[in-house]
């Protein structure tokens, strides 16, 4: 009998035949609906983003413009303060190029070498102190003050041309840094002109690589506004001082004279006062060096003394453990945890805590002398610190007498190279010297 053969695959039903042919129509017209609302989208996109790009160029534009007027009036400014500048630095050099002044700062300036020098001295002199002695002291501060108005009294002689020629070097770098910011505002000019003259038709417009980024070095506007208005400001301020340069002159020539001989007189107190304030710590220094030296005495002896306590305590634990090893060889029941055995044991106990104890504070008491000793090596050094510091001292007051004593009246009372005295001194300087 013959049979039907059927091929081996899925078989579907009508109805789902039809929900097929449905579903193609129906996602169709689906499909063609949602193109249609992304064409309208597309659209009104362009429309918004050619409006958004048109008005965002001329805004842009608008900028470019606006910020090159204002560079441009900076420069503008820049120029006029270098003109300003430029005209101050040809009157100051002038000023400056003055013969008559030159000629009387020469005559007067003769005079002033003394002091100057005295005070160069005791101030190199001063510079022989050791260690914690090197100290900024009222002798120094007086000592500067000296050269300072020395100095002062020198430049208010050739103020002219000393003077002249500091302000003209600031008036150079002030004139320097209004050039770079001159010159740095022309670049600006000339690279913002070129962007506004760019449009979508110049030739050399492209794509560049993260146009977007901030590169290094850049500064915010308040920044560049800042800068700008300081360099100005900064040039007015100079130019300022200039003119008040030449008008201080003749002031400044009468007050120094007379600061000159205050400053004398002041130094040469802050010395005095300074010795007998050295010649005080020295005398406490030594005290103090004298009761460590005592002190260290004491505690070597007590030193001993606990080195000894700890040799007798280590013999006598030795014979508690010896009693007690030999106890352990008792016989049978007579190894008995008697009394004795306790009495021992607590002994042991006993002793072991008062060798821990007296091996701490031995310790202790080591530790003490270490410090000591360090300690005194310390005032030891600082003892000799203060003996040469009263003797450079010494020295730069009798130098000082230069300036009250004609000089050829004037005996060094203090030999100069091997800073000896040529006085008959005190015990206490004696010693000073034997330390220096």
């Amino acid at each position: 009998m013959a049979t039907l053969s059927v091929k081996p695959s899925q078989r579907f039903r009508l109805p789902d035949w039809h929900t097929n042919s449905y579903l193609l129509s129906t996602n169709a017209e689906r499909q063609r609906d949602a193109s249609h609302q992304i064409r309208q989208e597309a659209r009104v996109l362009r429309n918004e983003t050619n409006n958004q790009t048109i008005w965002d160029e001329h805004d842009n534009r608008t900028r470019l413009e606006e910020r090159v007027d204002t560079v441009n009036r900076w420069k503008e400014m820049l120029d006029k303060c270098l003109t300003d500048l430029d005209a101050e630095i040809d009157a100051l050099t002038q000023a400056g190029n003055e013969g008559r002044m030159k000629e009387s700062a020469e005559q007067n300036l003769q005079a002033k070498n003394l002091p100057l020098d005295v005070a160069i001295e005791c101030l190199t002199l001063r510079d022989s102190r050791r260690d914690i002695d090197v100290v900024k002291d009222p002798v120094e501060e007086e000592l500067h003050k000296e050269v300072e108005v020395i100095d002062a009294t020198k430049k208010a002689l050739q103020r002219k041309i000393g003077q002249s020629f500091e302000k003209l070097c600031l008036l150079q770098e002030v004139r320097q840094q209004l050039n770079s910011d001159h010159r740095g505002k022309m670049e600006t000019l000339d690279i913002d002109r070129g962007c506004l003259s760019l449009n979508l038709k110049s030739p050399n417009i492209s794509l560049k690589i993260n146009p977007t980024r901030v590169p290094d070095g850049s500064s915010t506007l308040q920044q560049w506004d800042d800068f700008s208005q300081f360099s100005k400001n900064r040039a007015e301020a100079e130019m300022k001082e200039a003119v008040e340069l030449r008008e201080a002159i003749a002031l400044t020539i009468a007050e120094t004279n007379n600061e000159l001989e205050a400053q004398r007189v002041a130094t040469e107190f802050a010395f005095r006062k300074r010795l007998r304030e050295m010649e005080k710590v020295y005398s406490e220094l030594k005290w103090q060096e004298k009761n460590t030296l005592e002190e260290i005495t004491e505690l070597q002896k007590d030193i001993q003394h606990l080195e000894d306590d700890l040799r007798r305590k280590f013999l006598n634990l030795k014979l508690c453990h010896t009693r007690l090893e030999s106890r352990t060889y008792r016989p049978n029941v007579e190894l008995c945890r008697d009394q004795a055995q306790y009495g021992l044991t607590d002994e042991v106990h006993q002793l072991e805590a008062i060798i821990a104890a007296l091996k701490q504070k031995l310790a202790q008491a080591q530790d003490a002398l270490d410090a000591l000793y360090k300690h005194l090596a310390r005032l030891q050094a600082d003892i000799a610190c203060k003996a040469n510091s009263m003797l450079l001292d010494t020295k730069c007051m009798d130098t000082r007498r230069k300036l009250t004593v004609p000089a050829e009246k004037f005996v060094p009372e203090v030999d100069t190279f091997t800073r000896t005295t040529n006085r008959t001194l005190s015990p206490l300087k004696s010693c000073q010297l034997e330390l220096a």
